[in-house]
């Protein structure tokens, strides 16, 4: 039996699900409704969009061409049109994805995680309304597996750069007097 557990995450607007048989966490917004579960199936539901998620053993092997074979095949079986292969990095597997427009004009993304750790390839389908597609694609890169269950999140990092040369020289003084604030009268 699936066991997948609810906990409120950090961000108060995520819920992170748990597949403790597998080891694998991921994370969606709130406020969706589960309407399938089993050993290896998950369906959940909001108002503008639909995740499903269907493990698959390597069995029959982790090829690229085969993987990106099987993508495209699934996809003209939805009958997805204007189709892109899709290019999400998730930490801890191989990911090949595709996405497109629906018959209905909603957008879908149909993405294949190969763990780099288990005989599993998750692969995860949404289909969503336009402009949810940055929700979409950090769902489907809040995916990990780990023993402490906690999702990848993308930590953004700011580079500084260091300028070289006149530009670390003290700016002139005489530029901007000192501003002199009177705090009360005596």
């Amino acid at each position: 039996m699936l066991a997948v557990m609810a906990f409120v995450a950090i961000d108060a607007t995520a819920t992170v699900y748990t597949w403790s048989r597998y080891n694998l966490s991921f994370e969606t917004p709130e406020a969706g409704f589960v309407t399938y579960q089993s050993n290896t199936r998950f369906e959940i539901h909001w108002e503008d969009m639909v995740m499903t998620i269907q493990l698959y053993s390597k069995d029959k092997g982790d090829d690229k061409k085969l993987l990106n074979e099987n993508l495209q095949r699934k996809a003209l079986g939805y009958s997805m049109y204007d189709l892109q292969d899709g290019r999400i990095k998730v930490k801890g597997f191989k990911v090949y994805s595709i996405s497109g427009s629906m018959p209905d004009g909603s957008r879908a993304i149909i993405a294949d995680l190969v763990s780099k750790r288990q005989n599993l390839i998750i692969e995860v389908t949404v289909n969503y309304l336009y402009g949810n597609r940055e929700t979409v694609e950090d769902m489907v890169k809040s995916f990990a597996e780990n023993k402490d269950q906690k999702p990848n999140r993308e930590r953004k990092k700011q580079k500084v750069q260091k300028n070289k040369g006149k530009d670390l020289e003290k700016p002139n003084e005489q530029q901007r007097p000192a501003r002199k604030e009177k705090l009360y009268e005596a």
